[in-house]
């Protein structure tokens, strides 16, 4: 006849500490919440971008240029 094998048993979880729980509660609130502080509006950033494609006297070509500079622009404020 086959022996049985014993399994061992998973090692205890951590138990929670009020620093931990603290970040649990406070992600836990973040969730669902838009981030609207950081991240600038496509329009925002449309009407910047526009203004540095007038101020390059309307040349085509570096459209992108001008769209990651306004939108780091307006993050950075």
């Amino acid at each position: 006849m086959a022996e049985k094998v014993k399994k061992e048993k998973a090692p205890a979880k951590p138990r929670t500490t009020v620093a931990t729980a603290k970040k649990t509660a406070a992600k836990k609130a973040m969730v669902g919440k838009p981030e609207t502080a950081k991240t600038p509006s496509g329009d925002a950033i449309a009407d910047l971008a526009y203004q540095y494609w007038k101020e390059r006297g309307g040349q085509s070509g570096e459209d992108w240029q001008d769209w990651l500079r306004a939108e780091r622009e307006l993050k950075a404020k």
